[in-house]
């Protein structure tokens, strides 16, 4: 059977660990056709160890997102292995240990400014970096924790989620007139490398058991991961500047 990415090249940031949504991604965008890239950073040779679980061979490229130098040359390093891009997915996070854990109020600057670097801005730098090898157009699909609520412990990272999701929407804005799409997925908790760095996230990961209606697992990050692949695919050719969300229906829960 034809998949939904068939013949499509997508590159995907973000896989550090077997449970990651972006291993996920790269896992179901492979079975549906595509040849993927991945990036990694800051030890590549760890995602080159994870890529050799995937069901296809895929190289990896090293990428600072903070580092013009890394965001200068992937033009060229992408060009020299698959030609050009249809679809990049943004999985990045991250902020410092100060700035998560209940310590919002006495955070300094200097880590929330690292903190919306990294997990914001770096969504434009990405886009930018990647846009002349999607010279037909194609889709850009970063990950969100929905921004609309302050999460316990979650802290700087909602500022910078927040940030993201408005990026994105600016994005979607100034690309369509290239045929270049942006939408985010917001998924619910995943036990992920970026979880385990957020102290207390037991606590916020709990809301998940009373409020979710689907019944949420978070050792299972495969249906983020369908949905970032469904918006890579060609059967959302119209939707820009969108969030969907997966996360077992809990955004829409009341109290």
């Amino acid at each position: 059977m034809i998949g939904i990415l068939d013949g499509k090249r997508i590159l995907i940031t973000g896989v550090l660990m077997e449970s990651s949504i972006a291993f996920h991604t790269a896992k179901v965008a492979q079975e549906q056709g595509a040849e993927v890239i991945l990036t990694a950073f800051p030890r590549p040779t760890l995602t080159e160890r994870i890529a050799k679980k995937l069901p296809k061979p895929a190289k990896v490229i090293e990428l600072d997102v903070t580092n013009t130098e890394h965001l200068d040359r992937l033009e060229g390093l992408v060009r020299e292995e698959l030609g050009s891009l249809d679809g990049v997915v943004h999985s990045i996070g991250f902020a410092p240990q100060d700035a998560l854990g209940g310590n919002f109020l006495n955070t300094p600057f200097e880590s929330v400014a690292t903190a919306m670097h990294v997990s914001a801005f770096s969504l434009k730098s990405l886009a930018m970096a990647c846009k002349p090898l999607m010279g037909e157009g194609g889709s850009i699909v970063g990950l969100t924790f929905d921004a609309q609520f302050a999460w316990p412990q979650y802290d700087w990272m909602g500022p910078a989620k927040a940030a993201l999701e408005a990026t994105s929407r600016y994005l979607a804005r100034d690309l369509g007139k290239e045929d270049i799409r942006c939408n985010l997925i917001s998924a619910g908790p995943i036990g992920s490398m970026a979880a385990k760095s957020i102290p207390g996230f037991s606590e916020l990961a709990d809301v998940w058991n009373t409020r979710s209606p689907l019944a949420w697992n978070m050792a299972d990050p495969e249906p983020a991961g369908r949905g970032v692949v469904a918006l890579l695919s060609d059967f959302f050719p119209k939707t820009t500047g969108e969030i969907i969300h997966v996360d077992g229906g809990v955004h829409m829960m009341g109290a």
